[in-house]
């Protein structure tokens, strides 16, 4: 099988890669942006065919220079839910996908693309149906437009096509990302930096630390999509999530007991911790207020319904597992 990856280099991307070289798949086409080139590094290791610059791949695919692609897996995009160049998030993740998913029909290569649950925005509902999508910022709504052109071209597409709305991910491979990492990235960062986590404070009817998200582990979101490889006949628009609503705490929990049990220590409880000054919390910023999701839950019904029964690791476990690793990293 010959697939192409874009946004290779970034942290799902990387991880989906080397999910399809674990299963076999080495004749893997890497498209990303290698402008900031550190950013090779989530590519070292991996088994890949080709790599092109986004900006050369959508053209060379589209007048088919590439030969025979089997399948696309759609990763790359603007991400930065603080970013407001509205130009900018359309071209990236709303035309360029446009072009990439005409280019698919056309060539039937069947496309798995990423989309977020940022479409939900304001929403106190997480399922997938327009009266729920209500996003607050223009990556929300870049992603959203897309999802729209995809409704539109399932009842006439005669390959697969289908889209994950990626809730919280977290896991290896995202050390580039910035601000935009996970927040078990930063806590663990900021415990081995300052011996303490930061979470916020109350807002929005939320206690501190309790505003709650769907955290969902990178290994988890690879084999979701492993399994739609393999079963082809699967297409629609999909939470990807583990339909499980945790606290901030629980990820700060996490990382702060992981921590101390490689280091022979007991785990605390939160009270505990936050009584010791190791959990610490934050004024709300006036930047986000308006413009932030306290909760999240991913309704998995839609997925379950194509017979996908992956199980998701909690937050306990797959962010103690990622707290590990990257200590592991770090001692290196």
């Amino acid at each position: 099988m010959r697939v192409v990856v874009t946004g290779a280099a970034g942290m799902i991307g990387a991880n989906v890669v080397r999910g399809l070289n674990a299963i076999g798949i080495d004749d893997v086409i890497a498209v990303d942006d290698l402008t900031t080139g550190a950013k090779y590094a989530n590519l070292s290791g991996t088994s890949i065919s080709d790599y092109f610059d986004r900006r050369d791949f959508y053209g060379r695919f589209q007048r088919r220079e590439l030969g025979r692609i089997d399948a696309v897996m759609h990763e790359g995009a603007c991400s930065d839910t603080m970013e407001h160049d509205g130009r900018l998030m359309l071209d990236l993740n709303y035309r360029d996908s446009k072009t990439l998913l005409d280019a698919c029909q056309e060539q039937g290569t069947r496309l798995l693309y990423a989309s977020s649950a940022a479409v939900y925005g304001g929403s106190a509902s997480f399922r997938e149906e327009p009266e729920f999508e209500r996003p607050l910022n223009v990556y929300g709504y870049s992603k959203l437009l897309f999802d729209q052109v995809v409704r539109r071209r399932l009842p006439s597409a005669t390959s697969q096509v289908a889209g994950f709305r990626y809730f919280n991910v977290y896991g290896p491979h995202e050390q580039h990302k910035g601000r935009m990492a996970s927040v078990a990235f930063h806590h663990f960062n900021q415990l081995r930096d300052t011996g303490r986590v930061r979470l916020f404070g109350p807002y929005g009817g939320y206690g501190a630390g309790e505003q709650a998200r769907d955290f969902v582990y990178a290994g988890d979101v690879v084999a979701v999509k492993l399994w739609f490889l393999a079963h082809p006949e699967a297409s629609g628009i999909f939470n990807l999530g583990t339909g499980r609503a945790q606290p901030f705490n629980d990820v700060a929990r996490a990382v702060v007991n992981t921590d101390r049990v490689a280091r022979g220590e007991p785990a605390l409880s939160l009270a505990e911790m936050v009584a010791a000054g190791t959990v610490e919390y934050v004024d709300f910023p006036e930047a986000l207020v308006g413009k932030y999701q306290c909760f999240t839950q991913a309704d998995l019904a839609r997925l379950r319904a194509t017979g996908c029964d992956h199980a998701f690791a909690d937050v306990g476990t797959g962010v103690g597992r990622y707290a590990a690793a990257l200590a592991a990293t770090a001692g290196a």
